[in-house]
Protein backbone atom coordinates (compact mmCIF):
# COMPACT_ATOMS: atom_id res chain seq x y z
CA UNK A 1 0.00 0.00 0.00
CA UNK A 2 1.20 3.63 -0.89
CA UNK A 3 0.56 5.79 2.31
CA UNK A 4 -0.76 9.49 1.35
CA UNK A 5 -0.96 12.80 2.46
CA UNK A 6 -3.22 15.69 1.08
CA UNK A 7 -1.80 19.14 1.85
CA UNK A 8 -4.53 21.60 1.99
CA UNK A 9 -7.61 19.20 2.53
CA UNK A 10 -10.64 21.70 3.14
CA UNK A 11 -10.59 23.33 -0.69
CA UNK A 12 -12.70 21.90 -3.66
CA UNK A 13 -9.78 20.38 -5.25
CA UNK A 14 -8.37 18.38 -1.65
CA UNK A 15 -12.25 16.95 -0.73
CA UNK A 16 -12.86 15.96 -4.81
CA UNK A 17 -8.72 14.14 -4.01
CA UNK A 18 -10.89 12.28 -0.64
CA UNK A 19 -13.93 11.37 -3.17
CA UNK A 20 -12.24 9.70 -5.35
CA UNK A 21 -9.32 8.28 -3.15
CA UNK A 22 -12.23 6.59 -1.00
CA UNK A 23 -12.50 3.91 -4.20
CA UNK A 24 -8.30 3.85 -4.77
CA UNK A 25 -7.23 0.17 -4.19
CA UNK A 26 -3.09 0.95 -3.88
CA UNK A 27 -3.22 4.43 -2.33
CA UNK A 28 -4.01 5.11 1.58
CA UNK A 29 -4.58 8.58 2.66
CA UNK A 30 -2.89 8.85 6.33
CA UNK A 31 -2.20 12.41 6.91
CA UNK A 32 -4.24 15.47 5.81
CA UNK A 33 -3.74 19.23 6.97
CA UNK A 34 -5.87 22.25 6.79
CA UNK A 35 -4.55 25.28 9.21
CA UNK A 36 -7.72 26.93 9.38
CA UNK A 37 -8.99 23.19 10.74
CA UNK A 38 -6.16 21.51 12.49
CA UNK A 39 -7.14 19.68 14.99
CA UNK A 40 -10.35 18.63 14.11
CA UNK A 41 -11.35 14.78 12.54
CA UNK A 42 -12.59 14.83 8.60
CA UNK A 43 -15.80 13.49 9.23
CA UNK A 44 -16.68 16.85 11.21
CA UNK A 45 -16.31 18.87 8.11
CA UNK A 46 -16.99 16.63 5.12
CA UNK A 47 -19.51 14.53 6.75
CA UNK A 48 -20.26 12.20 4.16
CA UNK A 49 -16.93 10.66 4.69
CA UNK A 50 -18.98 8.92 7.32
CA UNK A 51 -19.98 6.18 4.16
CA UNK A 52 -16.59 5.60 3.29
CA UNK A 53 -15.89 1.43 3.81
CA UNK A 54 -12.77 -0.44 3.06
CA UNK A 55 -12.99 -1.39 -0.49
CA UNK A 56 -12.29 -5.49 -1.27
CA UNK A 57 -8.72 -5.16 -1.55
CA UNK A 58 -7.71 -3.35 1.91
CA UNK A 59 -8.76 -4.13 5.38
CA UNK A 60 -8.98 -0.50 6.15
CA UNK A 61 -10.90 2.09 4.14
CA UNK A 62 -8.79 3.95 2.11
CA UNK A 63 -9.73 7.30 3.80
CA UNK A 64 -10.82 7.59 7.38
CA UNK A 65 -13.14 9.47 8.45
CA UNK A 66 -12.01 9.69 12.06
CA UNK A 67 -8.28 11.13 10.66
CA UNK A 68 -7.55 13.93 12.27
CA UNK A 69 -6.57 17.51 10.28
CA UNK A 70 -3.01 18.54 10.73
CA UNK A 71 -1.10 21.89 10.51
CA UNK A 72 1.96 19.77 8.91
CA UNK A 73 1.83 16.40 7.04
CA UNK A 74 3.51 13.46 8.32
CA UNK A 75 5.53 11.22 6.42
CA UNK A 76 4.05 9.58 3.54
CA UNK A 77 5.22 7.87 0.01
CA UNK A 78 3.55 10.32 -1.66
CA UNK A 79 1.64 14.36 -1.39
CA UNK A 80 -1.09 15.73 -3.28
CA UNK A 81 -0.03 19.86 -2.55
CA UNK A 82 -3.56 21.50 -2.75
CA UNK A 83 -2.26 25.44 -1.83
CA UNK A 84 -2.38 28.48 -3.56
CA UNK A 85 0.53 29.46 -5.67
CA UNK A 86 3.95 30.20 -3.47
CA UNK A 87 2.91 28.78 0.00
CA UNK A 88 2.58 25.29 -2.06
CA UNK A 89 6.05 25.61 -3.47
CA UNK A 90 7.30 26.38 -0.04
CA UNK A 91 5.67 23.19 1.47
CA UNK A 92 6.95 20.95 -1.90
CA UNK A 93 10.42 21.57 -1.13
CA UNK A 94 9.99 20.57 2.21
CA UNK A 95 8.61 17.03 0.98
CA UNK A 96 11.04 16.41 -1.38
CA UNK A 97 13.22 16.77 1.04
CA UNK A 98 12.22 14.16 3.07
CA UNK A 99 11.97 11.98 -0.03
CA UNK A 100 8.35 12.26 -0.56
CA UNK A 101 7.24 12.06 -4.51
CA UNK A 102 4.96 14.77 -5.00
CA UNK A 103 1.68 15.93 -7.32
CA UNK A 104 1.63 19.64 -6.84
CA UNK A 105 -1.78 21.28 -7.82
CA UNK A 106 -0.89 24.57 -7.88
CA UNK A 107 0.42 26.75 -10.66
CA UNK A 108 4.22 26.81 -8.70
CA UNK A 109 5.84 24.60 -11.02
CA UNK A 110 4.10 24.48 -14.55
CA UNK A 111 6.07 26.98 -16.05
CA UNK A 112 9.59 26.10 -17.12
CA UNK A 113 10.55 30.13 -17.40
CA UNK A 114 11.28 31.81 -13.78
CA UNK A 115 10.89 35.35 -15.40
CA UNK A 116 7.55 34.04 -17.17
CA UNK A 117 6.36 32.66 -13.76
CA UNK A 118 7.42 35.73 -12.00
CA UNK A 119 5.36 38.08 -14.58
CA UNK A 120 2.19 36.37 -14.39
CA UNK A 121 2.04 35.28 -10.91
CA UNK A 122 3.54 38.83 -9.41
CA UNK A 123 6.36 37.17 -6.94
CA UNK A 124 10.14 35.78 -6.69
CA UNK A 125 9.79 32.02 -7.22
CA UNK A 126 10.68 30.39 -3.84
CA UNK A 127 12.14 27.40 -5.32
CA UNK A 128 13.16 28.47 -8.80
CA UNK A 129 16.01 25.25 -9.41
CA UNK A 130 12.83 22.57 -9.30
CA UNK A 131 11.84 24.24 -12.57
CA UNK A 132 13.86 22.17 -14.29
CA UNK A 133 12.99 18.63 -12.87
CA UNK A 134 9.44 19.46 -12.39
CA UNK A 135 7.92 17.55 -15.14
CA UNK A 136 4.27 18.92 -16.20
CA UNK A 137 1.65 16.49 -15.76
CA UNK A 138 -0.31 15.92 -19.15
CA UNK A 139 -0.08 12.00 -19.30
CA UNK A 140 -1.44 12.47 -22.88
CA UNK A 141 2.21 14.32 -24.28
CA UNK A 142 4.51 13.34 -21.04
CA UNK A 143 3.53 10.26 -19.99
CA UNK A 144 7.22 8.46 -19.98
CA UNK A 145 8.59 11.43 -18.26
CA UNK A 146 5.86 11.35 -15.66
CA UNK A 147 6.26 7.39 -14.67
CA UNK A 148 10.29 9.01 -13.61
CA UNK A 149 8.91 12.43 -11.96
CA UNK A 150 9.52 12.95 -8.02
CA UNK A 151 7.62 15.94 -9.10
CA UNK A 152 4.71 16.38 -10.90
CA UNK A 153 3.19 19.87 -11.83
CA UNK A 154 -0.46 19.34 -12.45
CA UNK A 155 -2.03 20.90 -15.18
CA UNK A 156 -4.41 24.15 -14.90
CA UNK A 157 -8.18 23.11 -15.70
CA UNK A 158 -8.38 25.60 -18.40
CA UNK A 159 -4.77 24.57 -19.57
CA UNK A 160 -5.94 20.68 -19.73
CA UNK A 161 -9.08 21.80 -22.09
CA UNK A 162 -6.98 23.80 -24.31
CA UNK A 163 -4.10 21.91 -25.04
CA UNK A 164 -6.09 18.68 -25.17
CA UNK A 165 -8.27 19.96 -27.94
CA UNK A 166 -5.25 21.52 -29.38
CA UNK A 167 -2.62 19.24 -29.35
CA UNK A 168 -3.36 16.93 -31.96
CA UNK A 169 -3.03 19.78 -34.66
CA UNK A 170 -0.10 21.66 -33.38
CA UNK A 171 1.79 18.18 -33.28
CA UNK A 172 0.41 17.39 -36.92
CA UNK A 173 1.15 20.64 -38.74
CA UNK A 174 -2.37 21.70 -39.57
CA UNK A 175 -2.84 25.06 -38.68
CA UNK A 176 -1.27 28.35 -38.35
CA UNK A 177 0.12 29.91 -35.28
CA UNK A 178 -3.14 31.96 -34.17
CA UNK A 179 -5.61 30.58 -32.11
CA UNK A 180 -9.09 32.31 -30.58
CA UNK A 181 -10.10 30.26 -26.91
CA UNK A 182 -13.44 30.49 -25.22
CA UNK A 183 -13.45 29.03 -22.36
CA UNK A 184 -16.83 28.64 -20.31
CA UNK A 185 -16.89 27.64 -16.54
CA UNK A 186 -18.70 26.30 -13.49
CA UNK A 187 -18.49 28.48 -10.65
CA UNK A 188 -16.50 25.47 -8.61
CA UNK A 189 -13.38 26.62 -10.57
CA UNK A 190 -12.67 29.54 -8.65
CA UNK A 191 -12.54 27.47 -5.15
CA UNK A 192 -14.23 27.63 -1.86
CA UNK A 193 -13.50 30.78 -0.27
CA UNK A 194 -15.88 33.24 -0.26
CA UNK A 195 -16.04 36.13 -2.66
CA UNK A 196 -19.04 38.47 -4.20
CA UNK A 197 -18.97 36.87 -7.95
CA UNK A 198 -19.66 33.59 -6.85
CA UNK A 199 -22.45 33.80 -4.21
CA UNK A 200 -25.79 32.65 -5.65
CA UNK A 201 -27.29 35.45 -6.18
CA UNK A 202 -24.99 37.26 -8.45
CA UNK A 203 -24.14 33.80 -10.38
CA UNK A 204 -27.45 32.59 -11.28
CA UNK A 205 -28.62 33.63 -14.09
CA UNK A 206 -25.54 35.39 -14.66
CA UNK A 207 -22.93 34.88 -16.81
CA UNK A 208 -19.45 36.66 -17.71
CA UNK A 209 -16.25 36.94 -18.90
CA UNK A 210 -13.22 37.69 -16.77
CA UNK A 211 -9.09 37.75 -16.12
CA UNK A 212 -9.61 39.55 -20.53
CA UNK A 213 -6.41 40.93 -20.07
CA UNK A 214 -4.75 37.84 -19.55
CA UNK A 215 -5.53 34.65 -17.75
CA UNK A 216 -2.86 33.23 -15.58
CA UNK A 217 -3.65 29.37 -17.57
CA UNK A 218 -2.61 31.49 -20.55
CA UNK A 219 1.46 31.20 -20.05
CA UNK A 220 0.92 27.72 -19.84
CA UNK A 221 -1.09 26.77 -23.01
CA UNK A 222 1.30 28.57 -25.02
CA UNK A 223 4.14 27.00 -23.72
CA UNK A 224 3.06 23.65 -24.18
CA UNK A 225 1.80 24.39 -27.74
CA UNK A 226 5.40 25.68 -28.55
CA UNK A 227 7.00 23.00 -27.71
CA UNK A 228 4.29 20.79 -29.14
CA UNK A 229 4.97 22.44 -32.92
CA UNK A 230 6.95 20.73 -35.68
CA UNK A 231 8.48 23.56 -36.60
CA UNK A 232 9.72 27.11 -34.94
CA UNK A 233 6.71 29.77 -35.46
CA UNK A 234 8.48 32.47 -37.63
CA UNK A 235 6.59 35.40 -36.07
CA UNK A 236 5.62 33.81 -32.39
CA UNK A 237 2.60 31.72 -31.69
CA UNK A 238 -0.64 34.33 -30.45
CA UNK A 239 -3.33 33.25 -28.51
CA UNK A 240 -6.30 35.14 -26.93
CA UNK A 241 -8.03 33.63 -24.71
CA UNK A 242 -11.29 34.28 -22.45
CA UNK A 243 -12.54 32.60 -20.42
CA UNK A 244 -16.30 32.83 -18.80
CA UNK A 245 -18.32 32.15 -15.65
CA UNK A 246 -21.27 30.15 -15.76
CA UNK A 247 -24.45 29.32 -13.36
CA UNK A 248 -23.05 25.76 -12.98
CA UNK A 249 -21.18 23.45 -10.17
CA UNK A 250 -18.46 22.17 -12.00
CA UNK A 251 -17.30 21.20 -16.01
CA UNK A 252 -15.58 23.16 -19.03
CA UNK A 253 -16.10 23.92 -22.52
CA UNK A 254 -13.53 25.13 -24.49
CA UNK A 255 -14.27 26.32 -28.02
CA UNK A 256 -10.96 26.66 -29.65
CA UNK A 257 -11.01 28.26 -33.39
CA UNK A 258 -7.41 28.32 -35.55
CA UNK A 259 -6.77 28.90 -39.06
CA UNK A 260 -5.81 25.99 -41.23
CA UNK A 261 -2.47 25.68 -42.82
CA UNK A 262 -2.03 24.79 -46.64
CA UNK A 263 -0.54 21.49 -47.15
CA UNK A 264 2.71 21.99 -50.10
CA UNK A 265 -0.07 21.59 -52.58
CA UNK A 266 -2.23 23.94 -51.38
CA UNK A 267 -4.42 21.80 -49.58
CA UNK A 268 -6.44 22.17 -46.56
CA UNK A 269 -7.88 19.83 -44.26
CA UNK A 270 -11.71 18.36 -44.45
CA UNK A 271 -13.70 18.08 -41.34
CA UNK A 272 -13.08 13.61 -42.07
CA UNK A 273 -9.01 14.27 -42.26
CA UNK A 274 -9.32 16.39 -38.70
CA UNK A 275 -11.39 13.76 -37.37
CA UNK A 276 -8.70 10.86 -38.71
CA UNK A 277 -6.11 12.73 -36.70
CA UNK A 278 -7.09 13.50 -34.05
CA UNK A 279 -8.90 9.62 -33.28
CA UNK A 280 -5.69 8.34 -34.23
CA UNK A 281 -3.81 10.79 -31.86
CA UNK A 282 -6.21 10.18 -28.92
CA UNK A 283 -6.60 6.17 -30.16
CA UNK A 284 -5.41 4.41 -27.21
CA UNK A 285 -6.15 7.01 -24.33
CA UNK A 286 -8.26 5.87 -21.41
CA UNK A 287 -10.03 9.36 -21.30
CA UNK A 288 -9.98 11.08 -24.09
CA UNK A 289 -12.32 10.26 -26.64
CA UNK A 290 -12.84 12.01 -29.58
CA UNK A 291 -16.83 12.21 -30.43
CA UNK A 292 -18.74 12.70 -33.41
CA UNK A 293 -21.08 15.50 -31.67
CA UNK A 294 -20.52 18.72 -29.81
CA UNK A 295 -20.12 17.18 -26.20
CA UNK A 296 -21.92 18.24 -23.23
CA UNK A 297 -20.19 18.75 -19.76
CA UNK A 298 -22.57 16.92 -18.19
CA UNK A 299 -20.90 14.13 -20.40
CA UNK A 300 -17.91 14.56 -17.76
CA UNK A 301 -19.54 15.17 -14.71
CA UNK A 302 -17.98 13.64 -12.09
CA UNK A 303 -15.58 11.94 -14.34
CA UNK A 304 -11.85 12.31 -15.49
CA UNK A 305 -12.89 12.02 -18.97
CA UNK A 306 -12.80 14.57 -21.57
CA UNK A 307 -14.79 15.06 -24.63
CA UNK A 308 -13.94 16.23 -27.86
CA UNK A 309 -15.16 16.97 -31.72
CA UNK A 310 -13.27 18.61 -34.02
CA UNK A 311 -14.69 20.05 -37.64
CA UNK A 312 -13.75 22.26 -39.96
CA UNK A 313 -15.11 25.61 -41.01
CA UNK A 314 -15.26 25.96 -44.46
CA UNK A 315 -16.09 29.16 -44.90
CA UNK A 316 -13.69 30.99 -43.01
CA UNK A 317 -11.08 28.28 -43.45
CA UNK A 318 -10.74 27.39 -39.28
CA UNK A 319 -10.46 24.47 -37.23
CA UNK A 320 -13.00 24.66 -34.75
CA UNK A 321 -12.56 22.23 -31.72
CA UNK A 322 -15.09 21.53 -28.99
CA UNK A 323 -13.48 20.26 -25.69
CA UNK A 324 -15.28 19.19 -22.26
CA UNK A 325 -14.20 18.27 -18.66
CA UNK A 326 -15.17 18.51 -14.97
CA UNK A 327 -12.78 21.17 -13.99
CA UNK A 328 -12.65 19.38 -10.51
CA UNK A 329 -11.91 15.81 -12.13
CA UNK A 330 -9.69 15.91 -14.79
CA UNK A 331 -9.30 19.72 -14.35
CA UNK A 332 -7.67 19.09 -10.90
CA UNK A 333 -7.82 16.34 -8.18
CA UNK A 334 -8.66 13.31 -11.17
CA UNK A 335 -5.47 13.72 -13.38
CA UNK A 336 -3.25 14.48 -10.02
CA UNK A 337 -4.43 10.97 -9.60
CA UNK A 338 -3.80 10.06 -13.02
CA UNK A 339 -0.21 11.28 -12.22
CA UNK A 340 0.52 9.77 -9.52
CA UNK A 341 -0.77 6.28 -10.96
CA UNK A 342 1.93 6.76 -13.63
CA UNK A 343 4.52 7.92 -10.95
CA UNK A 344 3.84 4.38 -9.20
CA UNK A 345 3.67 2.10 -11.97
CA UNK A 346 0.21 1.79 -11.66
CA UNK A 347 -2.39 1.71 -14.77
CA UNK A 348 -3.52 5.60 -15.29
CA UNK A 349 -7.36 4.07 -14.80
CA UNK A 350 -6.48 2.92 -11.81
CA UNK A 351 -8.98 4.26 -8.83
CA UNK A 352 -10.56 6.68 -12.34
CA UNK A 353 -13.17 4.58 -13.85
CA UNK A 354 -16.06 5.66 -13.09
CA UNK A 355 -18.03 7.47 -15.85
CA UNK A 356 -19.78 10.99 -15.75
CA UNK A 357 -23.20 11.58 -13.92
CA UNK A 358 -25.79 12.38 -16.56
CA UNK A 359 -28.75 14.27 -15.99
Amino acid sequence: MISVSIVGVTGYTGLELLRLLVQHPQFVVTSVTARSASGKPLNRLFSQLCAVMPIASKTTAAVNPDLIITEEPEETDLAFVCLPHAAAAESVVKLLGRGTQVVDLSADFRLRDVSAYEEWYKHTHPAPALLETAVYGLCERYRERIQHASLVANPGCHATAALLALLPAFEADIVEPDVIIDSKTGISGAGRSLSLPNHFAEANEDMDAYSISGHRHLPEIQQELEAAARHPFKNGLRILFIPHRVPMTRGILATCYVPLKPGANGHVCTTAEVQAIYKQYYAHEPFVHVVDQPPHTKWAYGSNHCFIHAIVDTRTNRLVVFSCLDNLVKGAAGQAIQNANRVYGLPETTGLASVGVNP
